[in-house]
């Protein structure tokens, strides 16, 4: 939102400098973008030509001897076919930038003739279109002094960035309200006066809308016939010149000022270009309308329209259409101030990919009771412009505003905020922003003015108070210290979350955020695809589902980086997915996915030896150093083969404590997966459940146990069971340390054989027992007792008998 300090002046009787305005505007919560102080303009003098002689080799030439006022006058070559002895214009020097032309001036020549700076046009110093001679000032212009000044050209741009929930700032009116409430003067709130008109408008208007009639609450209208349609007086054209709009004619610039000054969007008809009356109804299925930006848009049933016998006029509340636009010849007017649902505004608008100023004020919510009066204000404007003779003013569909009530117990600014603003201080500030209250006392009702349809509740009043109140008064607080020396301050979920992170990166994988949203094809695959995860507003039509798993983010991710080249990556990343629609549904997941040779030991070809593509195991180290990394009992986690669906059931696993805690899952991903996610290569996965890990138990002390080492030498000692094809390794691992989990401190598989002289179904496992004594050194015998319980225990708990 654009504005000038002159026209914030039009409502704000203030003393204030530049600097307090700005200030005071980001302390009450609109806050400053930009700041335009004109400075480029003041190079621009005042300049008066003396003399003008014909260019020695040029005939559409002429060299300008110039006075700038300091009595050193200065040789400019220039091409204005209006440049004359005693003219008095706006002149550059060399040094200056010329914003028009974007160039800065140097001393030159031209046609071999010295030129020092130049005479300026209106659109080299971005006053208008015109070009077609140099600026012509009156004879009394003082030379020397400031064009800008002069003319009016150093007014001050102040462009806020407004938040989506204060459309009573898309006014220069109600800003100047926001800086009478702060304090900062008093704002010129005169009342628009009716215009008196005879007779009935020359257009009727007629609500077409059956049962919706909250498409279009409110439409007023009147016509003026005999205006003559020309330019807007320069003051408006500079003002609208300076928030970024163009002058077009006076109509339409009338239209643009009130929509900025007083937030209120009008339209202009040329009525003699109405065929019949006016109709507000939803459109025709494709319907086409030629806007006023000269494109062509198809409407359907779902967006609403003023239109004639023709056809559409309008688009309601966007645009208008160029077949009943105004133009010089435009005599008899319509002129429009309606009410329009914001929610059908906004869907028309993005459907259609038209983004207007009129469209930007709807969506966010006009004010009501300014329908008329801007209606009112908008024709004082056009029989002081364009003349004519109104109609009276006629109105469709309103039935007046309704003010919201809001219970506003005064206690509640300071449980909000921490400040003790007064009762009467908090009814005060309200009572100054156009809020009525009702009543006396700690608890109040507060009557909510139309033009904010944004507050709902309680916490809204207490945001108005504190933002004209000051949120610069909160004091900083130090943060309560803890009882404990170097207590935790992290929760566990958030301690295992880092600690996850930091250890898929450094396992060489890079972290991803991808987005919570996914396919409805996509989620369907990896589990989800409920009604009650679904969006009831996607931000896209691929984006309809809540993830309830992050490998399809994370596998599209990969895709998309294969796509581009980039095929041997691995990627994680730690948030969360969703099972249901409650809290208690969301779960804290570290997901990643390998593709292509992307291994621990590293990817692509290299002379002493090519990665090869990445598998199940990969994806199950992966999640097991993800588990240590957050205190899970490694040693005690069980192994199951198989997964989910959206794995290969032959290369894939399930990582258990007991029989019921699942912690994660693994494995290479299924063929129809991939398919349905369009992604292709070699590629595994995996995904753990942070916080279905059991939290640690807590110590009596934080002192490390002393180290104990023992001072006899570790036995190794190898096995080899012969066992069902079906029985897994994990389990043979389980059984044999189980026989004495004091002596044996380690047990790992060293190799695997499957043959037929081992027998139909069967195979050979092959494992090494670490054994380390702790008292004495074992015997023979003791060591032949160890190995007698090993055999039984894996022979009782897997069938295995040891080879032959």
């Amino acid at each position: 939102m654009k504005f000038t300090l002159s026209w914030l002046k039009d409502h704000l009787e203030t003393d204030a400098s530049l600097d307090q305005i700005v200030e005071t505007l980001t302390m009450i919560g609109l806050e400053v973008e930009s700041l335009d102080d004109k400075s480029a303009l003041k190079p621009f003098v005042i300049a008066k030509v003396l003399t003008a002689a014909r260019h020695p080799d040029a005939d559409k030439l002429q060299v300008l001897t110039v006075d700038t006022g300091d009595g050193k006058p200065l040789q400019v070559v220039c091409g204005a076919p209006n440049a004359r002895a005693g003219l008095i214009g706006a002149f550059a020097a060399p040094g200056a930038y010329v914003p028009g032309i974007d160039i800065t001036l140097s001393v030159g020549k031209i046609r071999g003739v010295e030129s020092h700076g130049m005479m300026c046009s209106e659109r080299e110093l971005q006053m208008s279109d015109e070009h077609n001679g140099i600026i012509d000032l009156p004879a009394d212009a003082p030379v020397g002094t400031s064009f800008a000044a002069y003319a009016g050209l150093d007014d001050p741009v102040i462009e806020i960035n407004l938040t989506p929930n204060r459309p009573d700032c898309t006014s220069v009116h109600g800003i100047a309200r926001d800086l009478a409430a702060a304090g900062l003067g008093t704002l010129r709130n005169k009342p628009v006066e009716s215009v008196a008109g005879s007779g009935e408008p020359q257009v009727s208007v007629t609500l077409d809308l059956k049962d919706e009639p909250g498409l279009c609450p409110g439409f007023a209208w009147r016509t003026i016939k005999g205006v003559k349609n020309g330019h807007s007086p320069k003051w408006l054209q500079q003002r609208l010149i300076a928030i970024g709009l163009r002058p077009i004619n006076a109509l339409v610039d009338i239209t643009n000022y009130v929509t900025f000054d007083r937030g209120r969007p009008l339209h202009v008809f040329d009525a003699d270009k109405v065929n019949g009356n006016l109709t507000v109804r939803r459109a025709i299925d494709g319907e086409k309308i030629l806007g006023l930006n000269g494109k062509e848009y198809t409407l359907r049933w779902d967006n609403v329209v003023i239109a004639d016998a023709d056809g559409v006029e309008s688009i309601a509340g966007i645009m208008g259409g160029e077949h009943s636009g105004c133009d010089e010849n435009t005599t008899n007017v319509v002129i429009e101030s309606a009410l329009w649902d914001a929610l059908n505004v906004a869907r028309t608008g993005r459907d259609l990919g038209i983004i207007t100023d009129a469209r930007y004020r709807f969506e966010r919510g006009v004010d009501p009771e300014f329908m008329i009066p801007g209606l009112e204000l908008a024709t004082q404007l056009v029989l002081e412009f364009c003349g004519g003779a109104p109609s009276r003013t006629q109105v469709a569909g309103y039935k007046g505003h309704n003010s919201r009530i809001v219970r506003f117990p005064a206690s509640e600014v300071k449980r909000l905020t921490g400040i003790d603003v007064p009762a009467e201080k908090s009814l005060e500030i309200l009572s100054r922003l156009g809020f009525k209250p009702q009543g006396s006392g700690e608890v109040v009702d507060v009557a909510v003015p139309s033009w904010r349809p944004d507050v709902d509740g309680k916490a809204d009043l207490v945001e108005e108070v504190m933002r004209i109140h000051g949120v610069d008064r909160i004091e900083p607080q130090p943060l309560v210290s803890h009882a404990a020396v170097n207590a935790k301050i992290l929760t566990t979920l958030q301690i295992r979350t880092r600690n996850a992170r930091r250890a898929l990166a450094s396992r060489g994988m890079m972290e991803a955020v991808t987005w919570s949203f996914i396919p409805e094809s996509s989620a369907k695959a990896f589990g989800g695809g409920q009604s009650e995860l679904k969006l009831a507003n996607p931000i896209a039509a691929d984006m309809s589902d809540m993830r309830p798993s992050l490998l399809p983010g994370l596998l599209a991710a990969a895709q998309r980086n294969a796509d581009r080249g980039f095929s041997d990556l691995a990627l994680f990343e730690v948030s969360g997915t969703y099972e249901g629609n409650t809290p208690e549904a969301q779960r804290r997941v570290a997901g990643g996915v390998r593709r292509g040779t992307a291994k621990l030991e590293g990817s692509g070809r290299h002379w002493s030896g090519n990665a090869g593509p990445v598998g199940v195991f990969d994806a199950k180290a992966d999640a097991l150093a993800v588990l240590e990394a957050c205190g899970a009992p490694v040693e005690k986690l069980q192994i199951e083969s198989g997964g989910p669906a959206w794995y290969h059931p032959g290369r894939s696993g399930t990582i258990k404590l007991g029989p019921k805690v699942i912690l994660g899952t693994f494995g290479e991903f299924h063929p129809k997966t991939l398919e349905t996610l369009d992604v292709a290569g070699a590629l595994c996965g995996f995904e753990v459940f942070i916080d279905a890990i059991p939290e640690p138990k807590q110590k009596p002390t934080r002192t490390k146990p002393a180290l104990n080492l023992s001072d006899f030498q570790t036995v190794r000692r190898d096995f080899a069971f012969v066992v069902d094809k079906s029985v897994e390794a994990g389990a043979i691992l389980r059984a044999a340390l189980a026989s004495d989990k004091k002596l044996i401190t380690g047990v790992q598989v060293f190799d695997l054989f499957e043959g037929a002289s081992l027998g139909a179904g069967k195979k050979s496992v092959a494992i090494e027992v670490a054994i380390q004594p702790l008292e004495r050194t074992l015997t023979d015998e003791d060591l032949d007792t160890l190995t007698k319980r090993i055999v039984e225990s894996v022979g009782k708990q897997t069938g295995g008998v040891l080879r032959g």
